[in-house]
């Protein structure tokens, strides 16, 4: 059983590092293979109201798109050009769905795909999203254009042309990832080529960028395509901003690449993160959630982008094996969420799922491919919202769980900017487990003296809890009773819920 009590203030300032959130927001969500008509409605009527800063979106590139019944969620990693349709819409439908979000105070992040191509094995026989021709065999990809010229093949020293050895620098950075045609971003055309994709994005309105596979790119290459990028667009953002990077970089030690090698850059991804609050709160190895952050060896928070899960972790791939926590460990997820949000440690962000069937054999995951729900077309069908504002049709929304869009708002993030960012240090911190029975103690809050609304079992709505009330004494010290029984045995208050 954990007890946290939450409460300050957040913000970030410093150039691509910054998620230029409005209002004081602090965390985004991953809104994964949502359409863009969906995104702008839900910005509108659910994020801008319930104070997400942002949504980080599934690649808009045009990619391959495999016979039905087989549709991947993973075919959106496999681009095959620049133009802006895929199965989550049209260009006119992004373009429409940036600005209404913006319009509403939620940032947009785009899922670029700037590593490769798709694999060099699809042939010509698969077709795009946007119906352009292309040979991946013989890597020729009009629609850019690309050619064989614009790969590096010629690099790369493997007999198979695929990383064979990821302790080899040189094949992580050079050589093909799964068959996946390595693009040779050392030349200024393909940096160009790569640069204008996502200056159109800019200028549209996005605020960043999630980079995928940045381990497999060399600093320097992705150092010169973000000089290449435009500021953001003035209409939403302050005059010289520049665009938010944060990079996929699984680092979970052991091998010759860092993250270390990114910072410098832009956020960078904190796998280790979500695999150690697996752990904690699965209760295995006897973990303590003490000097939770940076003393555990994880990067600088000023550096880290954090997660729980992410689309590839909760099936199972990338990094963190079974200690990740999922949906489908919903009363384990929602802890681990609200622990993420409280905690002062990197920019967080919230994964929003869709379910599969899953079928388990000796621990893989045999429907880890499945796509998003979907109509016997192969289109993507829309989110519906349910009565109770949860999602139905297969789309899990954890975005809307109440236990978690309860603590979005509510922040505990203390930035000094004398200086440098410091992170304040976690005060009056305790660590306690009691797996029999229940929770049944007094503790110092630091909070002052009144009644608060636990916002996990509700929130103050118009000068009374719709969930628990914690009352906290004139000495800041307050009583908390938890079963171990119920279905969410955590709580959480700050400044702006007490009555």
């Amino acid at each position: 059983m954990k007890v946290f009590i939450l409460v300050a203030l957040f913000g970030l300032s410093f150039a691509q590092h910054n998620p230029y959130f409005k209002d004081g927001r602090t965390s985004f969500v991953h809104l994964f293979e949502w359409r863009w008509a969906d995104i702008a409605e839900e910005c509108e009527r659910f994020l801008g109201p319930n104070g997400f800063g942002g949504v980080q979106i599934s690649p808009p590139s045009e990619n391959i798109v495999l016979d039905s019944p087989w549709r991947p969620w993973w075919q959106r990693y496999q681009p095959i050009g620049y133009n802006l349709c895929s199965r989550s819409g049209s260009e006119n439908e992004l373009r429409d769905m940036i600005t209404r979000c913006n319009n509403v105070g939620v940032n947009i992040y785009i899922d670029a795909v700037i590593n490769h191509m798709c694999r060099e094995n699809n042939g010509a026989e698969t077709h795009s999203s946007c119906g352009s021709w292309f040979n991946a065999g013989m890597k020729d990809f009009p629609s850019v254009p690309y050619s064989y010229l614009d790969f590096n093949g010629y690099k790369c020293k493997t007999s198979s042309g695929n990383i064979e050895n990821y302790h080899d620098v040189y094949q992580v950075r050079d050589c093909r990832l799964d068959g996946l045609l390595d693009l040779a971003l050392e030349k200024d055309y393909v940096r160009a080529k790569v640069a204008d994709y996502m200056n159109k994005l800019i200028n549209m309105g996005a605020a960043g960028f999630r980079v995928d596979a940045c381990k497999h790119m060399w600093p320097g290459d992705l150092s010169a395509v973000y000089g290449g990028l435009h500021n953001l667009n003035t209409k939403w953002f302050p005059n010289g901003s520049r665009p938010f990077i944060f990079q996929e970089v699984i680092d979970l030690g052991g091998e010759p690449i860092t993250s270390r090698e990114y910072f410098h850059l832009g956020r960078v991804t904190e796998f280790k993160y979500g695999a150690k609050l697996g752990t904690v709160f699965r209760k295995w190895n006897n973990e303590k959630l003490m000097n939770w952050g940076e003393g555990w060896g994880f990067m600088p928070y000023g550096n880290a982008l954090v997660f729980v899960d992410n689309h590839d972790n909760q099936r199972g791939h990338g990094a963190g094996g079974a200690s990740i926590v999922t949906f489908w460990d919903a009363r384990l997820h929602k802890m681990a969420v609200g622990y993420m949000l409280a905690h002062p440690y990197g920019v967080t962000r919230v994964m929003s799922s869709f379910r599969w069937n899953r079928h388990i054999v000796n621990g893989k995951d045999k429907n880890d491919w499945m796509g998003p729900p979907s109509h016997p077309d192969g289109s993507t069908k829309s989110v519906p919202i349910n009565p109770d504002e949860t999602c139905g049709d297969g789309w899990v929304c954890e975005h809307r769980w109440l236990q978690i869009f309860f603590m979005v708002p509510h922040y505990i993030i203390h930035l000094n900017y004398k200086n440098n960012l410091k992170r304040q240090v976690h005060s009056n911190f305790i660590h306690h487990s009691f797996p029999t029975r229940d929770l049944d103690v007094t503790l110092n809050t630091g909070m002052p003296g009144g009644t608060y609304c636990d916002v996990i079992s509700g929130q103050k709505e118009g000068g009374r809890c719709t969930g628990k009330q914690i009352h906290v004494g004139g000495d800041g010290r307050a009583h908390f009773k938890i079963s171990n029984r119920d279905e969410d045995p955590f709580v959480a208050i700050h400044a702006e819920s007490k009555l």
